[in-house]
């Protein structure tokens, strides 16, 4: 009998984990279908930084001294001088991911190869049929934590281009050498994956180029001191406390705090666009513009356009395209027999308490709590690699029904609340 279940084995699933290690009285499994970890291989750039400090790793905002911690990484592999000297607060994005599989490989309680079909309530405790390889196995838990993550998120409008001439650019990668010996590329999205595609297709000085986006500009995120404080705890308190539509409001508001373009990366493109004005293939940037349809001809892509501002439409060809069109949670199949149990809001997502449980009928003892799946509920920090830790200790206090980890009390000069 385990304490904690956990289901998909993600960055925050892991740090779970990591926090979870070394606590004897909660027993914690995670269990994920994958054969291995891995984490966003298909936009693993060399020069890509991670959009955030160091410091938000698995543990080291909760437990800064934790044997998981990055620096503890960077120790253990010699790099520690190295990270001293080179003076940038964010890592590569190709190092994080280095350093989370260090971390896997050092937590027992982590199962991948196990496909969690089924999750159900039998009155005292839930039961989990899971697929490992031919066979079938049962897990018992008193508690489960859902965080299977996202998947690719395809707009209608191309849904049905033939996938020798699309992708998401969740693969772009694995795609990239046939991309490089096409003629013309145009990728779709304004977010970060979007622009850093954009980048390495302009730097390859290859195929002719297009990014369109939908935003009324290529918009830079939001990255300031005193905005970063609507990651922190102080900030999550305030937004949980909100009513259901202001909080919604409140996040259509706020994108540009986490599906913004670094500024680095905006900068890149402009010196690299600058440079290929002399003698590279033409290049075609539209902003405030959307995708209505697309069909695949004999002699490309035909995409009709959008053109928000003057409210017409133009026709775009090309021979490929690149969906940077972000991602939407995963569905969750195996959860089927406790959905009558949850409570949901007026938009039919699930209620999610303060400490990340769901609210769910009083029949249900055990609680099932989210890894990043409560941007509702909990604003912004949500998706934060930075709030990761914060929200695992308190699950794990949730669970152990004792302050395991002691939790920072003030995390933000900003008063989010009405003053008294």
């Amino acid at each position: 009998m385990y304490d904690v279940i956990a289901i998909g084995c993600g960055p925050f699933n892991l740090g779970l984990a990591a926090l979870a290690d070394g606590v004897d009285d909660v027993r914690l499994a995670v269990l994920d279908s994958r054969p291995e970890f891995t984490w966003h291989r298909g936009l693993m750039f060399d020069d890509a930084m991670l959009q955030v400090s160091f410091l938000a790793d698995l543990v080291s905002l909760v437990e800064p001294a934790h044997h998981l911690s990055f620096l503890s990484f960077l120790k253990d592999n010699d790099r520690m001088y190295q990270f001293y000297v080179r003076e940038k607060f964010h890592p590569t994005r190709r190092e994080y991911e280095t350093y989370l599989r260090w971390c896997a490989a050092q937590l027992d309680s982590l199962h991948f190869g196990h496909h969690v079909r089924s999750a159900s309530w039998n009155g005292s405790f839930f039961e989990l049929t899971v697929e490992r390889g031919d066979a079938l196995e049962t897990f018992e838990t008193r508690h489960l934590v859902v965080g299977v993550g996202t998947e690719p998120s395809v707009p209608a409008a191309l849904a049905g281009l033939p996938s020798e001439r699309f992708l998401h650019s969740a693969d772009y990668l694995f795609r990239r050498e046939d991309l490089l010996k096409t003629g013309r590329v145009t990728v779709v999205g304004s977010g970060q994956s979007g622009a850093e595609c954009a980048l390495d297709l302009l730097r390859a000085n290859g195929p002719a180029v297009s990014w369109m986006t939908r935003t009324p500009a290529f918009t830079p995120l939001d990255y300031s001191k005193l905005v970063l404080e609507m990651t922190t705890p102080s900030y999550v308190d305030y937004f949980h406390a909100l009513d259901e539509s202001t909080r919604d409001k409140l996040v259509k508001e706020q994108w540009r705090h986490y599906k913004g373009i670094s500024s680095d990366t905006l900068d890149d493109i402009h010196d690299v666009l600058y440079q290929r004005d002399l003698n590279g293939a033409p290049v075609d940037l539209q902003c405030g513009v959307a995708v209505v349809s697309a069909v695949a001809r004999a002699d490309g892509i035909e995409l009709t356009m959008h053109h928000a501002d003057s409210g017409r439409t133009f026709q775009h060809t090309c021979d490929a395209v690149v969906a940077a069109t972000g991602y939407r949670n995963r569905p969750l199949p195996f959860m089927t027999s406790l959905e009558d149990r949850v409570r949901r809001d007026a938009a039919g997502r699930w209620i999610i308490n303060r400490d990340h449980s769901v609210l769910a009928d009083d029949e249900l003892a055990g609680r099932i709590f989210v890894a990043n799946a409560d941007l509702h509920s909990h604003g912004v920090a949500a998706p934060d690699l930075g709030i990761g830790a914060i929200r695992n200790a308190t699950i794990l206090n949730s669970v152990a029904g004792r302050e395991v980890f002691r939790l920072p009390k003030s995390t933000a000069f900003t008063t989010f609340t009405i003053p008294g």
